[in-house]
C-alpha cells in the first residue's frame, strides 16, 4: 500500500504569487526540498511540469504527494 502526505497550500506555481513571502496562508514544505535542503522543487508549475509524486488536489488546496513512495 502507497503511503500519500497531504500537503497544506497547494505547493504549486499556478496562479500564485511570485513571492512566496507574500503568501498570507499555511503552506507545507514539500518533504522532497527537505531532504535535499533546497526549494527547487514544486507539485506543479502551470504549461511546464508536475512532480513524480504528485498525486492530485482535494479541497481546500491539500496536494496529494507519494513521496518516498513513487509507484
Amino acid at each position: 500500500m502507497t503511503k500519500l502526505l497531504k500537503l497544506k497550500g497547494a505547493n504549486m506555481d499556478i496562479n500564485l504569487m511570485a513571492d512566496p513571502k507574500k503568501i498570507n496562508w499555511k503552506q507545507d514544505e514539500c518533504p522532497w526540498n527537505n531532504e535535499e535542503r533546497t526549494k527547487k522543487h514544486k507539485c506543479a508549475v502551470k504549461n511546464i511540469s508536475i512532480c513524480d509524486y504528485f498525486r492530485g488536489i482535494e479541497p481546500v488546496d491539500f496536494v496529494i504527494c507519494a513521496y518516498k513512495n513513487k509507484k
